[in-house]
């Protein structure tokens, strides 16, 4: 209960702040990347994904949701102002704290770090994607509510489906990707850790195209694709198992599954006005993809296990 009138407090006390960002600062830096920089800054024992996850929200609804995800042990508090103090000592010991560092207006100087700050993981990586996405203004697509796409991708638009489940090789469930106005999956690419652990797929992936996002894949309409290549607005997904070693029966058997996998992500990739490309290790690789499918974009990569 004492916890909860803390939280009463802070929503008090940041309903009355006066340093609201002027409508300069809140067109040049979104509320998100401003919560992301000044997360930076704190010592979190999950690496930052509750920051990461909430980001989006005003920042005294994000550390309400991830004031605990704090590494305690090496943050002080001071409350030069007052304003934050409880008549009960045990509250004090949470309420001050979650009180001092979510009131922007008191925060300012009150937040005491001990040690240097290692920024969090998922911090990290999300701040690095928020910068190469900027740094290629031209890959914003509908998430501005900007139309982009090459004449090529144009013509070989199709209707916007809704991507099959693909069996992806060797990946996780495909995590949840930002929507855009609509509520649709967006077609902005997201940076996202390779699935698994395979080094030499993952190494193919980075260096051939080349990916755009060394040791990443990428989310694109809500489907995870193996490298965005550098300096075009084309998708890969890459093939590295040694297929030419399979029967004929198991061969049959994984073009199936493989073409499946494709069609899907092909859809995904023209809807959004982008190239896809099929990199495989051998020319019988190819040649069996293309028997199934001649529309396919297949090169033969070379990579080995």
């Amino acid at each position: 209960m004492r916890f909860r009138a803390c939280i009463a407090l802070l929503l008090f006390l940041s309903a009355c702040a006066s340093s609201t960002p002027s409508p300069n600062e809140r067109g040049t830096r979104s509320q998100r990347l401003a919560n992301l920089q000044r997360a930076a800054t704190l010592p979190w024992t999950d690496g930052g994904r509750c920051v990461v996850r909430e980001a989006s929200q005003p920042w005294p609804a994000l550390v309400e949701r991830c004031y605990r995800t704090l590494d305690h042990d090496r943050l002080a508090f001071h409350d030069t102002t007052g304003r934050c103090t409880v008549a009960s000592a045990d509250a004090a010991a949470v309420g001050i704290g979650f009180c001092v560092l979510a009131a922007p207006e008191i925060a300012l100087g009150a937040v005491i770090v001990l040690g240097v700050v290692v920024i969090g993981v998922a911090i990290k990586e999300a701040l690095d994607a928020y910068e190469l996405r900027h740094a290629y203004p031209e890959e914003s697509g509908t998430s501005r509510g900007t139309k982009v796409a090459s004449r090529e991708a144009e013509a070989q638009r199709e209707p916007k489906l809704k991507p099959e489940p693909a069996a992806q090789d060797r990946q996780p469930p495909v995590p949840p990707a930002p929507v855009d106005r609509t509520g649709r999956a967006s077609c902005e690419p997201v940076p996202v850790p390779h699935a698994g652990e395979d080094d030499p797929h993952n190494e193919c992936a980075d260096k051939f195209p080349p990916n755009r996002y060394p040791g990443m894949d990428v989310l694109v309409g809500g489907v995870r694709f193996d490298a965005l290549q550098v300096g075009v607005r084309k998708l890969w997904e890459i093939k590295t198992h040694r297929f030419d070693l399979y029967s004929d029966f198991v061969r049959d058997r994984e073009i199936e599954k493989e073409i499946k996998q494709l069609e899907a992500e092909r859809r995904a990739a023209a809807a959004c006005g982008y190239q896809f490309v099929v990199g495989v290790s051998t020319q019988i690789h190819k040649d069996a993809l293309l028997q199934a499918d001649q529309s396919l974009r297949v090169v033969v990569t070379g990579c080995r296990r």
